[in-house]
């Protein structure tokens, strides 16, 4: 059974389970407007849509905050979330976020990594749900490896807007042979 609330640590980053009093230094990131830029939930940054987000974050047991292991400063936070057990069994990595400081890509892959390395070790697949237009995720998707599926879905967000996403996945297969493979 995938332990959805695992202490993962790597080189550039540490994930732990988030807690309440992540608060502060978690909406810190978050309250950065360019760090929602292109995602469905643009006004994330926002303290009261983002309050939903960490409190729903919280209720389903499956987020990490991601911390810089050279500072212990909070960098941002990831999911697991939706497990599925059918067919060797599925789980969704994402809701990623990370401050501007850190983007470019070595603490997003560290952190899939550790995340996909963990969750490949339970599950047969790994999906991620991505805003259709939100190119900036789709390309760091791809460039860790992941393939575009042609399932889609609509998710509803907090205004109400219901937005396309697509699926992409990476298999234990597809994994060991990717870009991220240990």
């Amino acid at each position: 059974m995938l332990d959805r609330q695992p202490v993962l640590e790597g080189e550039l980053v540490r994930l732990r389970p988030l807690r309440a009093e992540d608060w502060d230094a978690l909406f810190a990131v978050a309250s950065d407007p360019l760090v929602w830029e292109q995602h469905p939930a643009h006004d994330r940054w926002q303290e009261p849509v983002f309050r939903a987000f960490f409190e729903d974050a919280l209720a389903n047991k499956g987020a990490l905050i991601a911390l810089d292991a050279a500072s212990g400063a909070v960098i941002g936070s990831s999911r697991l979330q939706g497990l599925e057990e059918a067919g060797g069994g599925s789980v969704e990595i994402g809701w990623t976020f990370l401050a501007r400081s850190h983007w470019g890509g070595r603490w997003n892959h560290e952190i899939k990594r550790l995340m996909l390395t963990h969750a490949l070790a339970s599950v047969a697949e790994v999906r991620f749900l991505v805003g259709e237009t939100n190119t900036r995720s789709r390309r760091a998707l791809e460039n860790i490896g992941a393939q575009l599926t042609d399932r889609r879905e609509d998710r509803v967000m907090a205004d109400g807007a219901v937005i396309p996403h697509l699926t992409y996945v990476i298999t234990r297969e597809s994994f060991a042979k990717g870009p991220l493979a240990g």
